[in-house]
């Protein structure tokens, strides 16, 4: 053997006083671990304890310094196992390759393992972190310091998923020995903003950004930059540079919520560029459940810990980190802590939206070609049905959307936000591109605005930069409505948005839940009036649901990707690059089938010359004869043995499957169905069947407070007292009613006055009256109206100044007679009242009301020895 020949040397049959190992591990001359090799096929973890006697028992004239032996690789063609015995309580774990020399060597070189430091991290800075994010990061520490290598987390969006993934990356790579770490986020316009928090993060107790203490890369086309500390990427790109292909950046511009995912799983090889050992961390945030099926293997290539980071938890996103799920913080919870605003929705129906239309023969319609955009008219020779399923997909119906964006705008300062005149930040989403084209132009059209009031912001946006677009809908006064359909659908922070308007029905809970998310974000008010001048404050959204999508049935997740939710494009690239499953060839085939019926004789001749001489049905049939049982029948016997009728299988799908290995084919294919004519139907007209808030919603938070009520009637001070209990004490103090709205916050109930007097008017508008007064004395207002004490609910403010006047007279006939400058004093009293419920004598010496007044001192001059008796009497009159 030649221990010179390189730095990491591997001696097959090496002898040890147990026997010879399959190979010992030699870096930079030193003995430092064994590889137990094993046949394909065999289970490996018995093996792990032959392989440690090995290392117990390796020749000692070659151990230089305690613990030197300690790397134990057990491996078969097909499965490594790896572990590190300097580790606390050392575990095999699987890895998809062995680790460099020069890494084996850095680990030599370490007084401590990154999972020994893992144990002894200093405490959390919480300086400038909420609660819930300081509960993850000590949640995900505890978790990878037990050594479990995947962790989830639940966050509602918005509570700072990236501020503790900083936070977390920060403190891992200062003190756990971790070199580098990879963001995942699911789209490259995530990537980008994801980049900028990390630049702009400043680590508690540092004084300086992330970006003086580390290198932040975005992953592009050149790879992995060896300095970086903190990599930022989409799994796609992640993909391409591990199996050496190229990608376009526009490739990454698209949300993989809206394309779906194919079954074909991405296999990847050992690609020496970027070993397994590149990152220490991998971090996925917000990603689409294929992350996690189709792109597994890319996520499981590196030897790494793997964290979560998510708003709705998939059972897909469970099982795959092993219902690891270490700290959970809901939207609810979110909204209870002012972390996120609550939304309302209003929901807007239409005749054509809900019924459809048919236009009669004869009608001339405009015939827009999807690709082009090219428009030429064409005479109906028979009646043009169609349904709601598809409008905006086959139809287009400028009069349904036009009525719906009528809607809006009539209701916006009568119902929406009647004390406001400017339109508030608005985000509507569309179904495509085209859609969005259509819905931006009516936008500026129903308004009676120029271009600047309304854009579309999607990644195709022509002629402008969409992330110039998405800063200035963010921090400038226009656009004052933007149209999207997946660019600022997840992740893009927009702040001042106040209204979500929904042209399109989503089908996922957790993109429902991410696109509702782009409304619930928390804003200053002093922010929010740079944008919108007349806004008072941002105090929930509105989410507008002209389609249904409050009421759809949602999946909160699909064991497998289902070829419904592929593209065409995708799905024909799939089956030319190698995908044969059943549901690929019965899925392409009813697409070819749907396409044949709507082309012209033109693009039908173009594909049979470009096919051979196959038209779109017979595509289409030899892919369904591929996987029908009776069609295989007739090429193999069914008493046959299986590995026979595989192989007919696998033929019948490869003779199916070989005319789309033309590209020129495919290209005509894709370019054949994105010019598929859409019909514009400018005849019917539509009319609002029905537009107002969601009832249903406001139900069930009346509900939820009647239930806490009951519940607690027997527990809580304050409730003791508007009950009127009888072994309740006489007044209520600001410190029970403190105590009544924290019970409120709590699991299970996550209720804030705010939503609840929101509830009462959308359930009976006629006995609300007024906005809560934001103060405790709304809870009282509440709970009286809840139990009966009292027929409208209205604020205590509204009701305190007719009962001071009723008080005023009581006392003049009682003969207590007041001048001006003890009324002025009874009018800071009432006031005060009306937002504390309670006064005492300490009020009048700290509260600025009475102090700017001369304070008790004053107050006991003017009113004397009666004063204690007077607050009382004021207490019991206005607020009893």
């Amino acid at each position: 053997m030649n221990l010179g020949a390189g730095l990491g040397i591997a001696v097959r049959e090496f002898q040890t006083a147990s026997g010879p190992v399959d190979y010992g591990l030699f870096v930079d001359r030193r003995l430092c671990g064994v590889v137990e090799a094993k046949a394909q096929g065999t289970t490996l973890s018995g093996f792990a304890e032959q392989a440690a006697r090995y290392i117990a028992d390796a020749p000692k004239h070659l151990i230089r310094e305690e613990g030197q032996v300690r790397f134990e690789y057990v491996a078969s063609g097909t499965e490594t196992l790896f572990r590190d015995h300097s580790d606390p309580a050392p575990v095999s774990r699987r890895v998809f390759w062995f680790h460099r020399p020069e890494t084996l060597d850095l680990w030599l070189k370490q007084s401590l393992t990154s999972r020994a430091r893992l144990q002894i991290l200093p405490e959390v800075v919480t300086d400038g972190l909420r609660a819930c994010q300081i509960d993850a990061v000590m949640a995900l520490e505890r978790s990878l310091a037990e050594n479990r290598l995947r962790a989830l987390v639940q966050m509602a969006t918005g509570a700072g998923k990236t501020f503790t993934a900083c936070t977390l990356s920060c403190r891992l790579l200062a003190h756990a020995g971790f070199k580098r770490i990879l963001f995942l986020a699911d789209r490259a316009n995530l990537v980008r903003q994801t980049r900028d928090e990390f630049l702009a993060y400043r680590p508690p107790g540092t004084g300086r950004s992330f970006s003086e203490l580390y290198n932040v890369q975005k992953l592009g086309a050149a790879g992995l930059d060896k300095d970086a500390q903190v990599v930022v990427a989409t799994i796609q790109r992640v993909y391409s540079v591990l199996a050496g292909r190229e990608m376009a950046e526009d490739e990454e511009e698209v949300s993989s919520f809206e394309v779906g995912g194919a079954d074909a799983e991405r296999l990847v090889s050992y690609n020496p560029a970027l070993p397994i050992e590149s990152f220490d961390l991998v971090i996925t945030d917000e990603c689409h459940r294929s992350i996690y099926g189709t792109w597994r293997q890319v996520l499981e290539y590196f030897d790494a810990f793997t964290v979560g980071l998510t708003a709705t938890p998939s059972l897909h996103t469970l099982g795959f980190f092993g219902r690891n799920l270490v700290a959970q913080y809901p939207y609810e919870r979110s909204v209870v802590d002012g972390v996120n605003v609550g939304f309302e929705i209003f929901r807007i129906r239409t005749e054509i939206g809900e019924r459809g239309a048919t236009v009669k023969a004869g009608y001339d319609l405009p015939v827009r070609d999807k690709r082009t955009r090219a428009q030429r008219y064409e005479t109906l020779s028979e009646d043009f049905s169609y349904t709601p399923e598809q409008i905006d997909r086959s139809v287009l119906v400028p009069n349904q959307i036009r009525t719906v964006l009528e809607t809006y705008r009539d209701t916006l300062f009568t119902e929406l936000f009647p004390s406001r005149r400017e339109v508030p930040k608005t985000l509507i989403f569309a179904k495509d591109d085209h859609h969005a084209e259509e819905i931006v132009t009516l936008v500026r059209e129903v308004f009676g605005k120029g271009n600047d009031f309304a854009k579309k912001i999607t990644y195709r946006t022509d002629g402008a930069d969409p992330e110039s677009l998405i800063r200035s809908f963010r921090n400038d006064y226009n656009p004052r409505i933007a149209v999207t359909v997946d660019m600022i659908a997840t992740g893009t922070d927009v702040k001042p948005i106040e209204v979500l308007i929904f042209f399109r029905d989503v089908r996922s809970e957790l993109y429902f839940e991410q696109m509702k998310g782009r409304g619930a974000r928390t804003i200053s008010p002093e922010k929010l009036r740079e944008v919108t001048p007349d806004a008072e404050a941002k105090t929930r959204f509105v989410l507008i649901d002209a389609v249904g999508v409050s009421e759809s049935l949602k999946t909160v997740s699909q064991p497998l990707e289902r070829d419904r939710v592929i593209s065409f494009d995708r799905l024909i690239d799939d089956v030319a690059a190698g995908r044969r499953d059943d549901d690929a060839f019965t899925t392409l085939a009813a697409r070819l089938a749907a396409l044949d019926r709507r082309i012209g004789d033109k693009d039908r001749a173009a594909i049979v010359k470009a096919s051979g001489g196959i038209d779109l049905a017979g595509l289409a049939a030899r892919l369904l004869d591929a996987v029908d049982p009776d069609a295989l029948a007739e090429r193999v016997p069914k008493d046959a043995p299986e590995a026979e009728q595989r192989r007919a299988r696998e033929a019948a799908k490869d003779a199916a499957a070989i005319a789309f290995d033309d590209p020129v084919l495919r290209r005509l294919l894709k370019d054949v169905k994105a010019s598929a004519d859409i019909r514009i139907d400018t005849i019917s007209t539509d009319a609002v069947t029905s537009s107002g808030w969601d009832a249903s919603r406001a139900g069930e938070t009346v509900d939820k407070f009647q239930r806490f009520l009951e519940e607690r009637r027997d527990e809580l001070a304050a409730l003791q007292i508007l009950y009127r209990l009888p072994y309740a004490q006489r007044r209520l103090t600001y410190e029970a009613l403190d105590d009544l709205r924290q019970a409120l916050k709590r699991p299970p109930w996550l209720l804030e006055p705010i939503d609840i007097w929101r509830a009462y008017r959308r359930i009976a508008s006629d006995k609300v009256r007024g906005n809560p007064a934001g103060t405790l004395a709304d809870i009282v207002m509440l709970v009286r109206y809840a139990i009966g004490e009292a027929d409208t609910l209205e604020p205590l403010p509204a009701l305190v100044a007719g009962r001071f006047n009723l008080w005023l007279g009581r006392e003049e006939k009682a003969g207590r007679s007041y001048t001006d400058a003890q009324k002025a004093w009874l009018v800071a009293i009432r006031d005060h009242l009306a937002v504390n419920i309670e006064i005492g004598i300490g009020d009048l010496m700290e509260a600025p009301e009475f102090s700017a007044r001369g304070g008790l001192i004053q107050a006991r001059a003017l009113f004397g020895t009666r004063l204690p008796a007077l607050l009382d009497d004021l207490t019991d009159a206005l607020v009893a």
